[in-house]
């Protein structure tokens, strides 16, 4: 099992927007069954620590290519992540093995 994140760095005083946008497409991605459960989530400036930022998180059993045979991403849930880029200054995925207890060590 892995974490999937997608962090987005945004224009300043877009990441509620942004966070909006994201949600709207992961929602897509999910009622259209290429996604399970998820959560959005950012910093506008009211927290501390960085600014301007959303955050997607969601796991997956596998790591698969979104090029792969056979996955139909509908065209509106594309549409939806291109909107929000007019707002985003950069972005970057990360993948992370969750440790479960088959995984876990004796020590």
């Amino acid at each position: 099992m892995y974490l999937v994140r997608r962090v987005f760095n945004t224009k300043p005083g877009e990441a509620r927007r942004v966070a909006t946008m994201i949600h709207k497409q992961a929602q897509m991605y999910h009622d259209a069954g290429h996604r399970g459960e998820f959560k959005v989530y950012f910093n506008g400036g009211t927290m501390p620590g960085e600014t301007n930022v959303v955050v997607l998180e969601w796991t997956e059993e596998a790591i698969m290519s979104p090029m792969r045979e056979g996955n139909n991403i509908p065209q509106e849930v594309l549409m939806a992540g291109r909107a929000a880029l007019e707002f985003v200054e950069s972005n970057r995925i990360e993948f992370m093995e969750l440790l479960t207890p088959d995984k876990m060590m004796d020590l």
